[in-house]
């Protein structure tokens, strides 16, 4: 039962957010085999102002050991 959390420094819209949903459920379906109904996704959205504190710091920088891909930025 994956949940995936995508959270996003900027405003996207909607068709976007839908767009990259489906793509990230239909990828997931296909490495994990499995079918969509056990397939969770949530999107947040971040203020840009807010991600050093709310993203970055505790997330990226504190769970380096959890994360498959690292950003190419530094804050």
């Amino acid at each position: 039962m994956p949940h995936i959390i995508v959270k996003l420094a900027t405003a996207k819209s909607e068709q976007q957010k839908t767009r990259l949903a489906e793509a990230i459920v239909k990828d997931v379906m296909d490495v994990l085999n499995c079918g969509e109904e056990p397939v969770s996704l949530a999107i947040e959205e971040i203020n840009p102002a807010d991600w050093a504190e709310k993203v970055y710091k505790p997330q990226i920088i504190n769970g380096l050991w959890k994360l498959y891909k690292t950003p190419g930025y530094r804050i």
